[in-house]
């Protein structure tokens, strides 16, 4: 099922019981009541509900902000990736073999089996981080002949560095998410702001029922969207591998 029709099945489901909850509101309610607490409630209303979206405002831009970053991040680290063996092509063998196929094994661990933990938001194993050792140690033990390779061998351990960096930033942001001390304000200022429309009276049924859905289908929407952004590999802005295999065809 694809995102689309899931969100669209969210906002229908919202829209649908609050429609439930209004007609029983209204049958089983006192109209007199409901004028008495417009009043009364109406202040105390906007502070909840703005509140909410302030809370709501901030974490949509913090999780696109993070999605941004881990799309950067793993860019990085594929081009350094790149950039690592460039360097080390210059150094004697077998050191700069060794250094590509230490790099394509990397590659093919990120892609065959810690994309799809992270996927999950779950933790990765220590293979990945194995082979970046090797490829330390490799181009370390390296022996050049000359400042040339000299100067390649230190920009080969520089571009290195960029990649456990890049690395470690990627692992973070599989594994953040929305705490879930904040995933309980968001529902519970979900739930307030839902409730209120149900103590106040309308004109007429048609237009309470107009304004209880677009809010309830709003506020649902937007915990949607924060459900599907929380982890940028999975969910509606999934992250995918591409740029990890685009370096193995840029290898030399």
């Amino acid at each position: 099922m694809s995102i689309y029709v899931t969100g669209l099945l969210w906002v229908l489901g919202a829209a649908v019981l609050s429609t439930i909850l209004v007609v029983i509101a209204r049958r089983f309610g006192s109209e007199e009541v409901g004028e008495k607490n417009l009043g009364a409630g109406g202040s105390v209303f906007s502070i909840v509900a703005g509140l909410h979206a302030v809370l709501v405002a901030f974490i949509l831009i913090s999780l696109f902000d993070a999605s941004n970053n881990a799309e950067e991040q793993v860019q990085r680290e594929a081009n350094a990736l790149v950039a690592v063996d460039w360097s080390s092509d210059s150094l004697p063998a077998p050191a700069k073999d060794k250094v590509e196929q230490l790099i394509r094994d990397y590659v093919s661990t990120v892609v065959d089996d810690e994309w799809s933990h992270m996927r999950e938001g779950e933790g990765v194993d220590n293979k990945g981080w194995t082979t970046l050792n090797q490829l330390r140690d490799t181009i370390a033990t390296a022996a050049p002949d000359g400042d040339w390779q000299e100067d390649r061998k230190t920009e080969a351990a520089n571009q290195l560095w960029e990649v456990y960096q890049a690395r470690q930033e990627r692992l973070d942001a599989a594994g953040n998410g929305v705490n879930p001390v904040v995933w309980l304000a968001l529902l519970i200022g979900t739930g307030l702001s839902l409730l209120f429309p149900y103590l106040f009276g309308g004109p007429n049924l048609i237009s309470q029922l107009l304004i209880t859905i677009t809010l309830s289908s709003t506020l649902v929407l937007l915990l949607f969207a924060i459900y599907q952004m929380q982890n940028p590999f999975s969910g509606g802005v999934a992250i995918p591998p591409d740029a990890f295999s685009a370096a193995l065809d840029r290898l030399s």
